[in-house]
């Protein structure tokens, strides 16, 4: 088993013990509880079986069992009948499609992220601040082979990728300390920035420069270029970056993808109706200084 299906175990404090007779906890329902963590699960992943996802979360097999039947009488997940994967149903896409309607501005984002993936050549994404976390709704791929690929739903870490640290660079102060406090810094790759003071001195060129660069820091042989988001506020209320494998986005063209993701940010700032001073004064020069 690999390590994304590392065991999870039961949400810290929530023994057996913890829960009153009535299955509940703090107002929570343990059956939904072992639910979303199935989900949660699944989601991440590419199929998994019964077995698979009881080890993975430390479950009795009759438990998943009728967790999973349960949630496949409303289509929320599906079994493959040859592999005996369970993958994530259209009930649960229908749910993630609500999410993504509350916001007009990803509906606005897709033709940003087609124009900018057909002039970088390189996968286009767009994000949002999701508690610790980027979370990803929206992405124009590349052709080529070698890509970059972060589908609708994904959570990424926000020290470690580029759209987490142009959101990061642009926090209000206050926000900003709440936000580092609250973050395990955690290493992925050798790049990566696990103390905070290299974290903040990388945030600091974040807002001269305009854009965050992810350089290798999530994953070896990889880089990101992300800008900000600003709404009409004035706030970053979300980023657009843009991924491929080191070899294409050499230092040579770093310069030209980091003007053509900041100008697509600039763009769906504008469509949120922040004035364009204001957000020529947020998003700062384009210099790459990395």
């Amino acid at each position: 088993m690999s390590a994304e299906l590392r065991k999870r175990g039961r949400p810290r404090g929530r023994g057996e013990g913890g829960y009153d007779q009535g299955g509940t906890d703090n107002g929570g329902v343990r059956a939904l509880d072992r639910a979303f963590d199935i989900l949660d699960l699944v989601a991440a992943s590419n199929g998994l079986t019964l077995t698979q996802i009881g080890q993975a979360l430390e479950l009795a097999p009759s438990t998943v069992h009728r967790v999973l039947t349960t949630l496949a009488a409303r289509g929320v997940l599906e079994s493959d009948a040859i592999t005996q994967a369970w993958h994530i149903g259209p009930t649960a896409f229908r749910h993630g499609s609500a999410f993504m309607r509350r916001s007009g501005l990803v509906e606005r984002a897709q033709p940003v992220l087609r124009r900018l993936m057909e002039v970088t050549g390189e996968t286009a994404n767009f994000g949002i601040l999701n508690g610790d976390a980027v979370l990803f709704l929206s992405q124009a791929e590349t052709h080529e082979t070698i890509r970059a690929f972060f589908p609708p739903g994904t959570r990424s870490a926000l020290h470690a990728s580029g759209i987490g640290k142009a959101l990061l660079a642009h926090a209000r102060p206050h926000e900003l300390r709440r936000m580092i406090r609250g973050l395990t810094l955690q290493r992925f790759t050798d790049h990566t920035l696990t103390d905070p003071e290299a974290l903040g001195a990388d945030l600091a060129r974040i807002r001269v420069r305009g854009y965050a660069l992810d350089n290798e820091e999530r994953a070896t042989g990889m880089r990101c270029i992300a800008a900000p988001i600003f709404d009409v506020a004035g706030a970053a209320a979300a980023g657009i970056s843009v991924s491929g494998p080191v070899h294409r986005m050499s230092d040579a063209r770093l310069d030209a993808i980091a003007r053509a993701v900041v100008q697509a940010g600039r763009e769906l700032s504008f469509g949120m109706g922040l004035a364009s001073v204001e957000s020529e004064r947020s998003t700062g020069p384009v210099a790459a200084t990395d």
